[in-house]
Order: C-alpha cells, then sequence, then structure tokens
C-alpha cells in the first residue's frame, strides 16, 4: 500500500478518501514527529497537505529538507490555490510534482473581493454597525464615498484577476493591471510598473501570489500613489503588503479606506487595523463556501488518485509542469 504523509489536518472529505486508498501518516498527531519521519522516510512517495487557512491554522510548511527525507516522493498535493507553503522550486529541481486547486475557487473569491470592495467604499459595514447601535433614531448616516468614475488596479491578472475585473466592468469601473509581463488576451492597459498602476489608480486589487518574491511588494511608496481618495483590497495573501505602512497610511488619511480579506500573520490580526472602524475585516473567508471547500477537496483527491493510476495529474503548478512523475519514469 502507497504511503501518504499528511503533516496538517485537511478536510475529514480529503482524509476519508484517502484512507480508503492509501496507508495515510498524520504527522501532526504524531507523538515524536521527528520519530515518525525516520521510520517512514524510506516509504511515502506523496504528501496531501494545504494552506494553513484550510488546515485549521496549522503551519506545516513543505520545505526542500522536509522532502529530501523522503527518497520516494513523486508528489505533494496541496488544498489551496495558492503554494507558498511549499518549496515549489526544490520540486521543480528533484522531480516532484506540485499540484494545487485552481479554478474550483475562481468564481467565489472573486465574489468576496468585489463584496469587500463594495462594502468598503459604501462603508455597509460601519452603517450596520450604527443602526444596530440605535443611532439611525439620532439621524441620518453620512453619504459616502462611490464606485462611480474609479480605476481599478488589478495586481496579479490570472484566473481570480480576471474573473474580478469582468465584475467591476459591470459596475462601470475602468481597468488596468500590472503582472509579470503583458497578458494578449484582454484588453485593459498593461502597467510596467506597479508603482504607475497605483499612480493611475484609486482601486488596488491585490490578487497576485504570495512567496519570497512577492513580499511587501505594495510598501509605503505604493500605498501613498493610490491618494487620499484611494482604496486598497487584498484577497491574495497578507505577505504582499507591508501592514506597518498601510496602517501610518490610514491613520494619517493618506488613504480612504481598506478592505482587507488576509493578514500577514494569520489568525493575528494587527489590532490597530481592528481599532479602525472604516477599515472592512475578514478572517481569510475568500473561498469559504462549502460548496467551493468541496470541490477544492476532491480536486486534491483526483490529482493523488490520477497519479498512483499512472495517469496525468490535473492541476500541475508552473515550477512543476510535468503531468507525471519523473521520478516514476527515471
Amino acid at each position: 500500500m502507497i504511503s501518504v504523509l499528511m503533516p496538517a489536518p485537511l478536510p475529514p472529505l480529503i482524509q476519508d478518501a484517502l484512507d480508503k486508498r492509501f496507508l495515510v501518516h498524520r504527522l501532526y498527531a504524531a507523538p515524536d514527529k521527528d520519530a515518525l519521519l525516520r521510520e517512514i522516510g524510506p516509504e511515502v512517495r506523496a504528501i496531501a497537505t494545504g494552506v494553513p487557512i484550510l488546515t485549521q491554522d496549522v503551519s506545516a510548511p513543505v520545505t526542500g529538507a522536509l522532502m529530501s527525507a523522503f527518497p520516494a516522493l513523486e508528489i505533494v498535493a496541496n488544498l489551496g490555490v495558492g503554494y507558498d507553503n511549499i518549496a515549489a522550486a526544490w520540486a521543480g529541481a528533484n522531480g516532484v510534482i506540485v499540484t494545487n486547486t485552481p479554478d474550483v475557487l475562481t468564481e467565489e473569491t472573486a465574489d468576496t473581493a468585489f463584496g469587500l470592495l463594495l462594502n468598503a467604499v459604501r462603508q455597509f459595514s460601519r452603517a450596520e454597525r450604527w443602526l444596530r447601535r440605535g443611532e439611525w433614531l439620532k439621524g441620518q448616516f453620512e453619504p459616502t464615498a462611490s464606485l462611480r468614475e474609479r480605476t481599478m488596479g488589478i495586481l496579479g491578472l490570472g484566473r481570480i484577476g480576471k474573473a474580478i475585473a469582468r465584475r467591476a466592468e459591470a459596475f462601470g469601473v475602468k481597468i488596468i493591471y500590472h503582472n509579470r509581463k503583458p497578458d494578449p488576451s484582454v484588453g485593459y492597459a498593461y502597467c510596467d510598473s506597479l508603482l504607475e498602476m497605483a499612480r493611475r489608480c484609486d482601486i488596488l486589487m491585490i490578487a497576485a501570489p504570495g512567496g519570497p518574491q512577492t513580499r511587501n511588494i505594495v510598501n509605503r511608496e505604493i500605498i501613498d500613489a493610490l491618494g487620499p481618495d484611494g482604496i486598497l483590497v487584498n484577497i491574495a495573501r497578507g505577505t504582499l503588503v507591508d501592514e506597518s505602512a498601510l496602517i501610518d497610511a490610514l491613520r494619517e488619511k493618506r488613504i480612504l479606506t481598506a478592505a482587507l480579506d488576509v493578514f500577514a500573520d494569520e489568525p493575528r490580526v494587527p489590532p490597530e487595523l481592528i481599532a479602525m472602524d472604516h477599515v472592512v475585516l475578514l478572517p481569510h473567508v475568500g473561498s469559504a463556501s462549502q460548496h467551493t471547500r468541496n470541490a477544492m477537496s476532491q480536486l486534491v483527491i483526483d490529482n493523488v488518485l490520477a497519479w498512483a493510476d499512472g495517469n496525468d495529474v490535473l492541476t500541475p503548478i508552473a515550477e512543476t509542469p510535468w503531468r507525471r512523475s519523473p521520478r516514476r519514469n527515471a
């Protein structure tokens, strides 16, 4: 029976399916993790894992050092479209397939992103709290900012970024974007630099991957470029934004507001942000409908089963583009 390592707790749908087919070693439940790794090292051929928000906030990075402990390892199946919890470059250099769960969460996450934006610009959460306190009996809630005549700059025009753009267009919002390179399949204006885009937009929508390459890419200079009517929305990873710089800009009213589903040190949210009544905060729920989480879980299962049966995996990441294991075929 094939041995599969599970470093962190995954949803029951995945656990039940893998238990029926494989010998699953739950590292997170082991009294002595090092001893378990030494014992099963030669046997493990697959790792099933997920980003912390999908593993009960258990952080269990799949590092190069961890993968190197398994000489027979062929695949790492990740729950989540982002995979900054995995040393993808090491996997690519060592013939280990990494899969993720794209597409199935695109529309749900885009819905959340646009909901965040609407909430922030119209201050719906603050208005509801105001009503519940009985303030309406004393007078009208003040007029808010509007989506009218705004430009959205999207950082990361991938699957989710494009889905957000479609929603923004339906609301009459102009779209520009910044990627590593232009996308010839879209008609939106491309900005060569993030700073250029920030100067040309008043909504910065962050939908780019996390990881060392993008850490704090949205820094003080970028935030200031949005201007006093600027709105920052982050649906991607908290690590993309310099949180201290954002807090200072909000406190000093150098931007209008922010709407955040993600944070640099989840689930710990800076108290300065929590204290700001005009800022919209969500607990990383971008894809957190049961429908979408089940679809993501099923894609993890389908990838592992396809690999085990010698078939093509469904969703390999860019760093490991092979559909079948190079190690198996070597």
